[in-house]
């Protein structure tokens, strides 16, 4: 990691200053133990990075967990660290199991929950997880409201919703002059673009909203350590090879490999510095399980493709 630090991006309408790269919170508690997540948080912000992102569910997919672990862990980081005010938290509400949905009782009780585990006053973005298309969009808003009002929240934003149910919100928000979604986190990467592109992308515009694409790497795939005949140990690695199988995702390991050789740079910086110049996105979120796997990922904050190298990539891509 240099001393050079990447210059921060205003998320959407919110003020809020973030590194170009969130680092994701998915791994703690999970396939990174809390000595090690500790040390990946100290490289990061070392390294100039303010973004955090969790949710309230991570990683309750594991045998023996509740959730809510990746939460206690950033908490107590921070706690040790002193450093509250200089990291941007996000986290999200409607999947842990305990509190699943998006009632306004939930989302108000999950808050509560998610901060006493973050051991802090309040939370930097909320997300809404997963949508719940149930819910009306005025219940849904007037709670998130209700937290910012409260001061338990400082921004609100959205995750996994279609464009329909993201203008009724924009709109009701803009009608009774409530708390208003800033930011927006599409499943979004090279070999996965047709979640985000299209009527989402041009309401993010519209709107201006901020993308914070997750699964940026596809799972790993994107790093370009998945190769045919080649195994990998890694709890994803199913998901990754999935790739490997598509002409499209073979296209776009070339065309990544060239232009990585090109900069002297890794696959995965490149593979996120053309999601970095897509229109709208802010700030992709990558995790990483251990240290050696960070400067691949903060490089995204120096890289800079010139406009042909992002074509290429997102013609090998189409």
């Amino acid at each position: 990691m240099n001393g050079s630090h990447a210059s921060l991006r205003t998320l959407g309408s919110s003020g809020l200053q973030v590194f170009p790269l969130a680092l994701g919170g998915n791994v703690f508690g999970w396939t990174a133990d809390e000595e090690t997540s500790f040390a990946v948080l100290d490289a990061y912000t070392a390294a100039g990075g303010n973004f955090v992102d969790t949710a309230d569910a991570y990683s309750a997919w594991i045998e023996g967990n509740k959730g809510g672990e990746s939460e206690t862990i950033i908490g107590k980081w921070v706690k040790a660290r002193g450093n509250r005010s200089d990291v941007v938290i996000a986290t999200k509400v409607s999947q842990h199991p305990e509190y699943q949905g998006l009632s306004a009782a939930n989302i108000k009780a999950a808050a509560d929950a998610s901060l006493r585990r973050l051991d802090t006053d309040y939370i930097d973005l909320y997300y809404t997880h997963f949508d719940n298309p149930e819910v009306p969009v005025e219940e849904i808003i007037g709670a998130l409201d209700e937290l910012v009002k409260a001061g338990k929240v400082r921004h609100i934003a959205a995750s996994n919703i279609s464009p329909e149910r993201l203008q009724a919100s924009l709109d009701f928000s803009d009608r009774e002059g409530l708390a208003r979604y800033v930011a927006l986190q599409p499943h979004y990467n090279l070999v996965s673009r047709d979640t985000y592109e299209g009527p989402l992308q041009d309401l993010a515009g519209r709107e201006g909203l901020a993308a914070v694409p997750y699964f940026a790497l596809a799972s790993g795939f994107l790093t370009g350590k998945y190769r045919p005949g080649a195994a990998v140990e890694s709890a994803r690695a199913g998901s990754a090879a999935k790739h490997l199988e598509s002409e499209r995702g073979r296209r776009v390991l070339t065309a990544l490999d060239e232009i990585a050789a090109a900069h002297e740079a890794p696959v995965a910086t490149v593979a996120l510095a053309w999601l970095a110049a897509q229109p709208t996105v802010t700030a992709p979120i990558a995790s990483a399980r251990t240290v050696e796997q960070l400067p691949a990922l903060l490089g995204v904050g120096e890289l800079v493709l010139a406009k042909e190298e992002v074509d290429r990539l997102t013609e090998a891509s189409a």
